[in-house]
């Protein structure tokens, strides 16, 4: 399946949280876990239309790594994969690797 996000909406691939026991060797249930607020854009929308009809394009990108809000975003499940459709508002940063600069 296919989904294609309209207007100023993206999907996004969250990042696996990593750790799944406590330090103390609790495991932690997955209802009690912190979600991650990192991902990565697997598709975007065509961008924000105005009132006038002009459409402003998406400033992310299909492959960024990105930061969201902790309560951002609807979950759904696409081809057995938990992914999220939120609005570009949501989208807090752009997150570059930083080497080589």
């Amino acid at each position: 399946m296919k989904i294609t996000p309209l207007a100023d909406r993206v999907l996004v691939r969250p990042k696996d949280a990593l750790e799944e026991k406590s330090s103390g060797g609790i495991i932690i249930p997955d209802t009690a876990k912190e979600k991650p607020m990192q991902g990565e854009i697997l598709e975007v929308g065509t961008g924000r239309q105005t009132e006038d009809g002009k459409v402003i394009p998406m400033t992310v990108a299909k492959g960024n790594k990105i930061l969201y809000g902790k309560y951002s975003g609807t979950e759904i499940k696409i081809n057995n994969e938990d992914v999220l459709i939120m609005r570009e508002s949501d989208v807090l940063a752009i997150v570059e690797n930083g080497k080589g600069k």
